[in-house]
């Protein structure tokens, strides 16, 4: 399989799975089940959603892979800037802390850290669904370029480092997966170069022997999510199947499935997800225009972002 088909997969592979669990979003456990006892899942729409229509989780990708395009590599403060231009426009969807971040007024270098240090609550998943275009771009750069540039925009909306290191692990994944490599395998080396203070709660939530019924958190939180998407991966052999396993979770449907369809799309490759969920899937992005992107969209953008990568700039450090 050639790399461009996995960049393609891993960037349309979160887009699709964004839309294919946005309405099952705050379900049960056996939602999509439920929904599709035969095992075959649409696009199907709901809870204010249309059939195929991605959420923040795929409009930030997106907004964060053409800022590193359009700028020639990482320049946070105009990734910031694209964020606060996006939430002003009142999307459908969008964070309590991605919100609260990115309309507190303050500068885009301690926007995160401030709001951390008054609620002392930070580690969300939302640094992790937005990850497929930066993962795809850095992953050329080696190790430690793409866990750092993670971090980096992680910390942009995320004050906890707990998200920094959730995500930078996540990048690390997709750099071997599109190596044509096992990214399951890769695991212990990621948890070696995160933070000590991180280490041993990352290791814990990414054991082969976890499952999603162990975690102590809504799968809203950076542990669950990573970790549900990881055990998804694990326990499934097609990209359809980690998916449907993903959304029949139930809780934040979008984002693990959006973070699973990251993993699965770099792993299987862009041909291994079904035209069904392709061919309605849409982006709308609030704040520029009338701009919709479609499955070929994100493809087009995938290899843009794979064809050659920047180091993150030390200029742009929160």
């Amino acid at each position: 399989m050639q790399r461009t088909e996995r960049e393609v997969g891993a960037v349309l592979g979160s887009a699709v799975g964004d839309a294919l669990g946005a309405p099952f979003e705050f379900g049960s456990a056996g939602c999509y089940s439920r929904r599709f006892p035969d095992g075959v899942g649409e696009m199907c729409g709901g809870g204010g959603w249309d059939p195929g229509e991605a959420t923040d989780d795929t409009q930030m990708a997106v907004l964060v892979g053409e800022s590193l395009l359009d700028c020639g590599g990482l320049q946070l403060p105009d990734i910031f800037s694209r964020f606060q231009r996006w939430a002003a426009s009142e999307p459908k969807d969008i964070g309590l802390q991605t919100e609260d971040v990115l309309s507190s007024g303050d500068p885009w270098d301690s926007a995160a850290a401030l709001h951390f240090q008054v609620n002392l609550r930070a580690a969300g998943n939302g640094s992790l669904m937005r990850a497929s275009t930066s993962a795809v771009h850095f992953a050329p750069a080696g190790r430690g370029a793409t866990m750092d540039a993670a971090r980096r925009i992680a910390a942009l909306t995320h004050g906890d480092r707990a998200a920094w290191e959730g995500t930078a692990i996540l990048h690390d994944l997709v750099r071997v997966a599109l190596d044509g490599d096992d990214p399951l395998a890769a695991v212990p080396e990621a948890l070696a170069e995160v933070h000590p203070d991180h280490r041993a709660r990352w290791a814990l939530a990414l054991a082969e022997g976890w499952h999603p019924d162990d975690a102590t958190e809504f799968n809203g939180a950076v542990w669950p999510c990573l970790g549900s998407a990881l055990w998804a991966l694990r326990t499934t052999s097609t990209f359809e199947e980690a998916l449907a396993a993903a959304v029949d979770l139930g809780g934040d449907t979008d984002m693990v499935a959006a973070v699973t369809g990251i993993l699965a799309g770099a792993v299987y490759g862009a041909s291994a997800i079904p035209a069904r969920w392709t061919d309605p899937l849409h982006v709308p992005l609030p704040g520029y225009g009338d701009r919709i992107l479609r499955a070929e969209d994100l493809a087009a953008l995938a290899r843009r972002l794979g064809a050659g990568a920047s180091p993150p700039r030390t200029l742009d450090t929160p």
